[in-house]
């Protein structure tokens, strides 16, 4: 009786496995990424490829570091009369404003005046060269030097690339006479690297003063890259949708202080070492939504049979995938608001107890949590340690999620496309920073895309030595933005 009874549980069981195994098999082997094409791309207008690559290289020997980093205001205003000397059309046609002296605003009307209009951004500004590193350089990092196919120096991905793309694309196509089919707005900050507070803050509220509220913009973010995700050969096209959030937060312990030779059982530095301790070891939750969801089910179809099994049952493999990507710190800030202590100060001499410890801890916050939240999981974590916790400088929340489905999304797609045909075009998540996060009141979506092709030997030289850009990947960067403007603006 017993037995009859274990074998049927066991038939039970054996069949909800596969049903189980049914299911995940067919979703592996149906599943499919949503249709984009590009359909025919547009007569794009010829362009000089040595003047425009003359024209990136004069502005990367310009030094525009960021003022708050050092950099010299002249820097800025050379900068200025390169663009207006190299790009006279676009000053000629163009209403061009100056924003806090430095960062510019360009006005191209269209013939559709009450059509909501398109944004464009990049930055003027750059981080400075570690000092130190000047020698590592192949070629000097403000030289402009174009040799052996790149353009080298500081700035030429980093983005001065962006600015001389954009407005190498629209002068062009002043040349042949076009005429946008409704307004088209371009931003260039000046300090991007720094936080963008008189840059790109000052513009985006200098827009929407004048009731600018665009169908979309597009700033820098992702690029095209190869060789990231094991098993997808393709290129893919990353496009953020969204930037996670910033926040330092400064943890600070009090003591008495005294002669080292009568210690408290716990002192401000113990103190402080252990909520370091603590926050490390008990990381916000891992979670799989948003972009990074978004971006793992764009990806899926392109990989391995095996690897869909998985990718294609979410609702299954969930847990698994959030241990497996919290493993790696590339996938780990990608499903989580990640932790990291950055500064730690205290004591004076090896016999005196100190009677303050500090640490600043850095957290990048993944869309869904805020700067509240954090707060709150800090003082959680460090409830019973006596320390005061407080924003250490400019926190804020991770960016809104831009939309995926729609005419702007399929107009950034297309450009991409008629670019790079074998690129995948995937959402993505931004980790780091950048001054579209700024602008969020005055365009519907926002979008994160410097077209760009970087290999892994690439990413390391941004912020890093021997910065530099292929010149033939400049040329299509100005291939792109014609394209975009003229599926965007052309009607």
């Amino acid at each position: 009786m017993a037995s009859s009874k274990r074998r049927r549980v066991a038939r039970v069981v054996a069949g909800v496995l596969g049903a189980l195994v049914a299911v995940c098999t067919f979703r592996a082997a149906t599943v499919s990424a949503p249709a984009l094409e590009p359909g025919p791309p547009p007569h794009l207008p010829e362009f000089d490829p040595e003047r425009i690559t003359e024209h990136l290289a004069q502005a990367v020997a310009i030094p525009t570091v960021s003022i708050a980093s050092g950099g010299e205001p002249a820097s800025f205003v050379a900068l200025h009369a390169l663009l207006r000397e190299r790009f006279p059309k676009t000053y000629a046609t163009l209403e061009v404003t100056a924003i806090h002296d430095h960062a510019l605003v360009f006005h191209w009307r269209g013939r559709d005046a009450a059509a909501p209009p398109i944004i464009l951004t990049a930055h003027l500004d750059v981080v400075p060269v570690e000092p130190g590193t000047e020698a590592g350089w192949t070629q000097p990092p403000f030289g402009g030097v174009v040799r052996d196919g790149h353009i080298w120096g500081r700035g030429a991905m980093d983005d001065k690339l962006g600015v001389v793309g954009i407005l190498a694309a629209v002068e062009s196509l002043l040349a042949q006479g076009f005429v946008p089919s409704r307004d088209v707005w371009i931003g260039l900050g000046h300090d991007e690297e720094v936080g963008g507070a008189e840059g790109a803050v000052a513009i985006a509220a200098w827009l929407q003063q004048r009731g600018v509220k665009a169908e979309f913009l597009l700033d820098e973010g992702g690029a095209v890259v190869s060789g990231v995700i094991p098993g997808i050969v393709s290129p893919i096209a990353f496009v953020g949708i969204a930037e996670k959030g910033h926040a330092s937060f400064e943890l600070v312990a009090h003591d008495e202080g005294g002669h080292s030779s009568m210690p408290p059982p716990q002192g401000a530095i113990g103190r402080v070492a252990e909520a370091i301790v603590r926050l490390e070891r008990e990381q916000m939750p891992a979670r799989l939504h948003g972009p990074s969801a978004q971006m793992i089910d764009r990806l899926t179809p392109e990989h391995t049979f095996v690897a869909r099994l998985v990718l294609a049952n979410r609702w299954m493999f969930d847990p698994a995938l959030r241990w497996v990507m919290s493993r790696h710190p590339a996938t780990n800030a990608i499903v989580r608001t990640t932790t990291a202590p950055t500064i730690f100060e205290a004591g004076s001499a090896d016999n005196v107890l100190a009677a303050k410890a500090r640490a600043v801890v850095n957290f990048r916050l993944l869309p869904g949590d805020t700067v509240s939240t954090v707060e709150a999981h800090i003082l959680e974590v460090t409830e019973e340690l006596d320390l005061t916790v407080q924003c250490a400088k400019k926190c804020w929340d991770p960016s809104p999620v831009s939309r995926t489905e729609g005419p702007a999304w399929e107009a950034v797609g297309r450009a991409i496309l008629w670019t790079w045909p074998e690129a995948i075009v995937s959402p993505s998540l931004v980790v780091g920073a950048t001054d579209a996060r700024h602008y969020a009141a005055v365009a519907h979506d926002i979008y994160r895309f410097l077209p760009l092709r970087m290999l892994d030997t690439d990413r390391k030289r941004l912020h890093g030595t021997d910065e530099r850009i292929a010149v033939e990947d400049l040329h299509t960067a100005v291939r792109f933005y014609q394209a975009l403007l003229l599926t965007t603006t052309g009607g």
